[in-house]
């Protein structure tokens, strides 16, 4: 393996993935998967009276160009190196259960004393709306009840009889658009179900302009060690211990986030309630990346962990809103969340005028002004009335 200095196998996927257009969130939260994949069912941390283990669904959000297949482009290459079960991008529920059922496997542990039995399976999807479909709610509560990895799940089959599937982990990243979103899920499932489940990554446009995408020398020894790294993740195995310093900071952060969520927003509430499962997949993740020193136990989360992946799940709210920003009952709310967003990114003072001509076919001029008023009375943007004419800016 090449000499590589001692950073988490996340933080040398991102540095591999520098010389490349997506986000830096976008390239990070895709790493996170890739582990998370690599990892299947065969560690977890005992919490109370149940298991955790280290599956996430993690959805990439922004518009067209935002690059997000281009970032998860690497960790699916990786994963299919790495020899970890895969499902179609596109697919019918019945296929994919089929999948799911056929990626069951016995492992033993390397000391030969344990007999680890799964189905893990990781859905990488560039195009999540077209792997869910157009209000597909029962695929969309399979994916819910996989979340918690039961140890036994039940279905019924086309025939009317009922099959089982043991040990299941189903591990997503998938990436849409918000107006994909919007046209994909049932105004009802927003708030709860699938949606409490996942960790949404918003980005509003590509993190920078690349002209030639190629990779250094460094950068090509990199991707050898992170596919040889990602074999001694991939063959961990056992239970997390925790260090009573993570039990500290576990238990200061708890109770204030509990008291202070991060956002009052009713289309995220199952996710706050949510959180903290967030978190604790997030540090066993962290902790799985990290190369430890010969001797020293390789699953032992400790408050860095736990302090790097709350840093990262709060940095990734602060966007995460906007994933939504088009739901709601209100007729003008996708226009509404269009001319906001508009205003934001251009980060000067704009004419009304020149919003009228860009919206021309979403809004009149009444709905126009009725959305400005709007969004002036909310405290989002300023409207300022000069020799100019009216121009509206971002608070």
């Amino acid at each position: 393996m090449p000499e590589i200095e001692a950073k988490s196998w996340i933080d040398k996927f991102v540095e591999y993935t520098d010389n490349s257009e997506p986000p830096e969130l976008y390239r990070r939260w895709t790493a996170i998967s890739v582990v998370a994949a690599a990892l299947q069912r065969k560690v977890h941390l005992t919490w109370g009276t149940y298991k955790l283990f280290p599956n996430m669904y993690i959805v990439l959000v922004g518009p067209p160009a935002a690059r997000k297949g281009t970032a998860m482009a690497p960790g699916s290459r990786m994963l299919r190196k790495l020899g970890v079960k895969l499902a179609a991008e596109a697919t019918t529920r019945e296929a994919l259960i089929s999948t799911l059922k056929e990626s069951f496997r016995t492992d033993i542990t390397p000391d030969g004393n344990t007999i680890l039995s799964h189905s893990s399976l990781t859905i990488f999807s560039p195009e999540l709306t077209v792997f869910l479909g157009y209000n597909n709610v029962i695929l969309m509560a399979d994916l819910s009840d996989w979340y918690d990895s039961a140890e036994r799940w039940t279905y019924r089959t086309k025939n009317a009889g009922t099959d089982e599937i043991d040990g299941v982990f189903v591990n997503l990243l998938g990436a849409t658009t918000p107006q994909l979103l919007q046209t994909t899920l049932p105004q009802d499932a927003i708030g709860g179900g699938l949606t409490s489940r996942i960790v949404f990554v918003y980005e509003d446009k590509k993190g920078k302009v690349v002209a030639a995408p190629f990779l250094t020398t460094k950068q090509a020894n990199l991707e050898e060690w992170l596919q040889e790294d990602l074999d001694r993740i991939y063959l961990l195995n056992g239970e997390y211990q925790v260090t009573k310093s993570y039990m500290k900071r576990w238990t200061e952060w708890y109770e204030h986030q509990d008291a202070h969520p991060p956002f009052n927003d009713q289309k995220f509430a199952g996710y706050l309630g949510r959180r903290q499962t967030h978190v604790q997949k997030l540090s066993m993740i962290l902790c799985a990346s990290y190369p430890v020193p010969k001797g020293q136990r390789k699953l032992i989360i400790t408050e860095d962990h736990l302090n790097e992946a709350i840093d990262l799940l709060e940095l990734t709210e602060v966007k995460m809103p906007n994933v939504f920003g088009g739901f709601g009952q209100n007729a003008l709310a996708s226009v509404m969340d269009k001319i906001l967003k508009h205003i934001r990114v251009a980060g000067k003072r704009i004419p009304v005028k020149e919003i009228s001509r860009m919206f021309l076919y979403d809004a009149d001029k009444n709905d126009i002004a009725l959305i400005l008023e709007t969004l002036e009375s909310g405290d989002y943007i300023n409207i300022i009335h000069g020799d100019k004419g009216v121009e509206v800016e971002a608070k």
